[in-house]
C-alpha cells in the first residue's frame, strides 16, 4: 500500500466523532468513493489500548508513538511519514510521549 497522501478528494465526512478514553483519542469517518472506510484522528499523550475486528494499517501523519501489538514482547517506534499493520480480531496498544500530539489515518483492509 503506497505512503499516506496529503488529502482525499471526493469522499463523505461522517459529522459525528468517535470519541475514546475521555476525549484523549478523537477521529471522524471518511467513506471514499469506492466504499473504503479510513478514519482520521489525533491522539493526545497517554497510553491506550484497541481491538481490531478488520485489519488496520495505521499511518503516522504528524507526531510520533510507541505501539506494542498483541503478542509482541517489544515496543517498536514510528515517526511521522511511517506507518504500522495490526492483524484483524487482535488488539495493540498505543504510546503517546507527553507535549506530543500524534495525526494518523487508519485504513480499514478488508
Amino acid at each position: 500500500m503506497p505512503q499516506c497522501p496529503e488529502s482525499f478528494a471526493n469522499v463523505t465526512a461522517v459529522c459525528k466523532a468517535n470519541v475514546y478514553f475521555d476525549g484523549k483519542v478523537v477521529s471522524h469517518t471518511i467513506l471514499l468513493e469506492g466504499g473504503e472506510k479510513k478514519t482520521l484522528g489525533l491522539i493526545y499523550p497517554g497510553v491506550y489500548n484497541f481491538g481490531t475486528g478488520l485489519p488496520e494499517r495505521m499511518d503516522v501523519v504528524a507526531g510520533a508513538c510507541r505501539v506494542k501489538l498483541a503478542g509482541a514482547a517489544d515496543w517498536s517506534e514510528y515517526a511521522a511519514g511511517t506507518h504500522f499493520d495490526v492483524p484483524g480480531n487482535s488488539s495493540f496498544d498505543i504510546a503517546v510521549a507527553d507535549g506530543v500530539l500524534m495525526e494518523y489515518v487508519c485504513s480499514y483492509i478488508g
